[in-house]
């Protein structure tokens, strides 16, 4: 029997605010969507039946630190991802160019061979290729796919960020080349561009000729302002093509994600909910709060009285504050679930309000206070 395909629909507009659904054929994402990242086929400190419970539908893995370890062939063996991981929801990988950026060390550039790096975990030599870069998120079994791009450091270079937009066009021609024809997959391109209106709208007009299933916005979360931030999709958002996904990578706070759906975008990932959890820094209705602070240590109420879920309100401030200050594992666990399940709340009342025609107020609401 066929998988069924990969689609998109709008199903509500407040301005260029969207609400609408992705089609996979291992379940539906409601948009505006969160993804949990899982970079390395795990939720740090969750269990995938934790993830599910907080009402997420899709999560993120990364073909950098996958194909260092375990390696793809090992989860080949294994039968892909999902079952590697013993996740049923949708997967997208990451292509791996921001890794290679970030994380490498001695990373070489080459047009035509792609990224030349040495692992950060034990030094060994890796070469990613566009081409190497789609047949591993296609041996992890990916329901999406990202091409192959490079992500510059954030820079005011109007040439250097030309040359590396232009080399990410090349391989996005060569990364859906690669990928095929895999209808029940969804393959995005890339947007580049840095900061500069001109080239961030070639990029996307160039990437709109190839034909992509979903458009992403990369080279952003890399040390630029919210407002830098915002001009960039203020600047995308009337020529984004309105029947695809647009996806703001490695984004963000609450507040950069009441911005940029505001501003048309569908879906996003960041690792600030839980690496925020790991660290004692709770998201809440009522703003941030750090645990450690010695002010909790006698608060025996609840991060949000109101959330029934995963009996996370039953678990009082003051004795979080006790496991942050032991190092207990617990305190980890609990706090990354709050703000898993709190993101996971915000996706769906702005899904809601836009459903209801009332984001513009919901936004105005939060966006200063979350």
């Amino acid at each position: 029997m066929a998988l069924k395909k990969f689609a998109f629909k709008v199903l509500k507009n407040v301005n260029y605010a969207r609400a609408g659904i992705i089609e996979t054929h291992r379940g539906n994402i409601k948009t505006p969507a969160f993804m949990p990242v899982g970079t390395q086929a795990t939720v740090k400190a969750c269990t995938i039946d934790d993830i599910k419970k907080t009402g997420s539908e899709i999560i993120l893995g990364n073909t950098y630190h996958l194909m260092i370890r375990p390696g793809v062939d090992r989860i080949i063996k294994a039968g892909g991802l999902h079952k590697f991981m013993n996740c049923d929801l949708p997967i997208l990988t990451d292509s791996g160019g921001f890794q290679v950026m970030s994380l490498s060390k001695l990373n070489k550039i080459d047009r035509e061979k792609g990224a030349i790096f040495n692992s950060h975990v034990d030094g060994k030599k890796f070469c990613l290729s566009p081409e190497e870069s789609i047949r591993v998120q296609l041996g992890l079994d990916s329901d999406i796919v990202m091409i192959m791009d490079e992500c510059p450091k954030k820079t005011d270079d109007y040439e250097l960020i030309k040359k590396s937009m232009n080399l990410s066009l090349y391989w996005a021609k060569r990364s859906k080349i690669a990928f095929g024809k895999n209808p029940h997959k969804g393959l995005f391109g890339i947007i580049q561009g840095g900061l500069f209106e001109d080239l961030r709208a070639d990029s996307l007009k160039k990437l709109l000729e190839i034909d992509f299933d979903g458009y992403a916005i990369g080279g952003l979360a890399v040390g630029e302002s919210q407002a830098e931030m915002f001009t960039v999709l203020d600047n995308l958002k009337k020529i984004l093509p309105e029947k695809k996904p647009h996806y703001l990578m490695g984004v963000g706070t609450p507040s950069d994600i009441l911005g940029a759906v505001k501003r048309g975008v569908d879906m996003f990932d960041c690792v600030m909910p839980t690496r925020s959890g790991r660290t004692g820094l709770a998201f809440t209705w009522n703003g941030r709060i750090n645990i450690k602070n010695n002010k909790y240590q006698n608060d025996n109420t609840p991060l949000d009285e109101n959330c029934k879920n995963l009996n996370l309100n039953k678990y009082s401030k003051n004795y979080l504050n006790h496991l942050f200050n032991t190092n207990e594992i617990l305190g980890s666990m609990l706090l990354t679930l709050n703000n898993i399940n709190f993101y996971q709340e915000l996706m769906s009342k702005i899904r809601n309000n836009i459903m209801n025609g009332t984001f513009d107020e919901f936004h105005d609401k939060y966006i200063n206070k979350l």
